[in-house]
């Protein structure tokens, strides 16, 4: 008779031990974070209210000019005159208060964005961005407060004719314009810095660091090549049946003030985009590293 031998005892199956390793909970830098936001809208005020003088004195001559109200030297002295001797009814005036809610509103936006972006990535406070959402951020607040900012000044101070709607071919060239200095402002000259660092000596960068020299050349440059977008959104608000040829059409007109319009905006845009940015970017990172 056969004996059966028993089956060899095959092993239960394995359960494999996973180990329980749970992913660490994302922390964010929430620390302070009103004071944060309190430091972000003080830096933009401190540069809002240091460049809104000289811009909105430029920006008025230039557009009289442009209207043939006023000549650009004799715009910019009524101004300076009034700021000197009258500087409460300048401050309080209008067109001051479009320019500084304008830089105030736009650096305001690029500060609040890297306290953001800080907060939820855990860096310290004074961290700062130069990467695509910033440039989105702060083209729209800009944009947008610059288009209204324009629109108004256009009717104020453009064709000596009755008020009207500015024409949405002005606007879009406006809209062009004011994205090239955004990314000129906020985007380049973080990334051109390092080029410049190595273009400059090191006894120079005792006086200014690479990276305050790119804040205040690059957006001054773009102006070679945003100013006729400028001009031209101007003329066809001014000469709305004026063609574009002709003895005195658009381009003659836009090539005739080209040079010194070009001039007066970088000397708008250094005041806005390089000392309003040098000073936003040191006053906030002064407050920040004191909150860290």
């Amino acid at each position: 008779m056969p004996v059966s031998l028993p089956s060899p005892l095959l092993p239960p199956p394995s359960i494999s031990a996973k180990s329980a390793q749970e992913e660490p909970a994302r922390s964010w830098n929430t620390q302070k974070l009103g004071l944060r936001v309190g430091a972000d809208a003080l830096a933009a005020g401190s540069a809002g209210v240091l460049v809104a003088p000289i811009i909105t004195m430029i920006d008025k001559g230039i557009i009289e000019n442009a209207s043939g109200r006023n000549t650009l030297g004799e715009s910019l002295k009524k101004s300076a005159r009034e700021l000197f001797v009258s500087p409460h009814r300048f401050l309080g005036s209008k067109p001051f208060a479009l320019i500084f809610t304008l830089y105030f509103g736009t650096y305001f936006t690029a500060n609040t964005l890297d306290t953001t972006t800080s907060t939820l990535k855990s860096t310290p406070p004074s961290t700062t961005t130069a990467g695509t959402p910033k440039f989105l951020a702060t083209s729209t607040a800009n944009l947008a407060l610059c288009l209204y900012k324009d629109s108004r000044f256009t009717q104020l101070f453009g064709s000596t004719g009755p008020s009207r709607p500015v024409p949405l071919p002005t606007f879009a060239l406006f809209t062009i314009r004011d994205c090239l200095t955004i990314y000129a402002s906020f985007n380049l000259p973080p990334l051109l810095a390092p080029t410049v660092a190595q273009h400059m000596g090191a006894e120079a960068q005792k006086w200014m660091s690479a990276a305050s020299v790119a804040q205040f050349v690059t957006p001054a440059a773009v102006q070679v090549f945003s100013t006729p977008l400028h001009l031209l959104g101007l003329d066809l608000y001014n000469r709305p049946r004026v063609k574009v040829g002709g003895v005195d059409g658009r381009a003659k007109r836009v090539l005739r003030d080209w040079g010194k319009a070009s001039l007066a905006r970088m000397g708008r845009i250094v005041p806005a985009f390089g000392v309003g940015g040098v000073v936003n970017t040191k006053v906030r990172r002064g407050l920040m590293e004191r909150l860290e």
